[in-house]
């Protein structure tokens, strides 16, 4: 029997034990998982946390017995609850998928050929070409570093966590910002708790910083999507979504690409710094941003109208104004 096989019949083995109906949430701890290795007289795994790490990734789905008492647009997920203690746990079926309909933004492959020919894997993959094609840089607008790989670390409430690679980055104004990154091949999905735990993640060990969590995932083995994640009101949303395709130079179309890139708005990019309460910068930094104020009302660098006659329009910019426009 592979490992995996008994992985899923110890986890089934625990939910069947502990699961009563109705139930939203079922504890359990790593002791409930080598009594289930026993019970169904099997070889005990050497590390229990293993049994958890496929499923609560989203590299294997969770067996049948949960999908079968799951009730209609909800999915049971596996999160920590501490130091060897984990919840199964229901939330809304909401998968992070890419959208097929995004349009794709063109970017030189600036990948060396010996990275792609030897990575190991097709996460290695990824996170190999995000970083070498600046891509966290270019989808937030902030000049990011690679500062870990694969960091775990202990997170107060939840235990033992581990996010793909962590960037720190500097904006123009010189605030400083950190995004953890978790990056997933073709096959997986991204997972909200693992979304979800890098918000904690930011929170103890990088509370100074402006945390933007992003998921990467390729589409194609050249086309990746990016998206970029809030918390609003306890809840995880995706506030931004791009797909990039890596080309080479002579692909490009200097008339066609270019100038439907040049013609593009930056409204996601800017909604997402508002909602992190930099408002006063943003309108600082994007006084000729129609899309803050009537889009034939530019204003300039001090957040005021460029002449009189506006002026007697009374268009200021200001947060209840930028917050009423955004709702509408």
């Amino acid at each position: 029997m592979s490992d995996q096989d008994r992985y899923t019949r110890i986890i089934e083995e625990i939910f069947r034990e502990k699961y009563r109906e109705g139930d939203r949430s079922v504890e359990f701890d790593r002791n409930d998982i080598i009594k289930a290795a026993k019970n169904l007289d099997i070889e005990t795994p050497k590390n229990p946390g293993d049994v958890l790490y496929s499923f609560r990734h989203h590299r294997k789905p969770l067996p049948r017995i949960f999908t079968e008492n799951a009730p209609q647009g909800m999915t049971w997920n596996i999160r920590l609850k501490g130091r060897s203690r984990y919840i199964f746990e229901l939330l809304e079926d909401n998968p992070i998928t890419p959208n097929k309909l995004m349009s794709e933004t063109k970017i030189p492959d600036s990948t060396p050929g010996i990275i792609a020919l030897y990575a190991l894997s097709d996460e290695q993959a990824l996170l190999a070409k995000v970083r070498y094609n600046r891509m966290i840089d270019i989808f937030t607008g902030v000049t990011c570093y690679s500062l870990q790989n694969h960091l775990r670390t202990t997170v107060k409430g939840i235990g033992q966590i581990e996010t793909d690679e962590i960037y720190v980055g500097v904006d123009r104004r010189g605030a400083h910002y950190v995004f953890p990154v978790q990056a997933k091949s073709k096959d997986e999905k991204l997972s909200i708790v693992q979304i979800e735990q890098d918000f904690a993640l930011c929170a103890e060990k990088f509370p100074h910083l402006i945390c933007r969590v992003i998921g990467a995932q390729f589409i194609e083995n050249d086309l990746i999507a990016l998206f970029g994640f809030e918390k609003n009101e306890g809840t995880v949303r995706i506030v931004q979504e791009k797909h990039y395709r890596l080309v080479q130079p002579d692909s490009f179309s200097l008339e066609d690409d270019l100038n439907t890139y040049h013609n593009r708005s930056t409204d996601h990019w800017i909604i997402w710094i508002l909602r992190s309460g930099k408002l006063a910068e943003l309108c600082e930094e994007f006084f000729n941003s129609s899309i803050l104020l009537n889009k034939n009302l530019p204003i300039d660098n001090r957040g005021e109208c460029a002449n009189e006659e506006q002026e007697n329009q009374r268009c200021q910019c200001n947060e209840q104004d930028i917050r009423q426009r955004m709702e509408e």
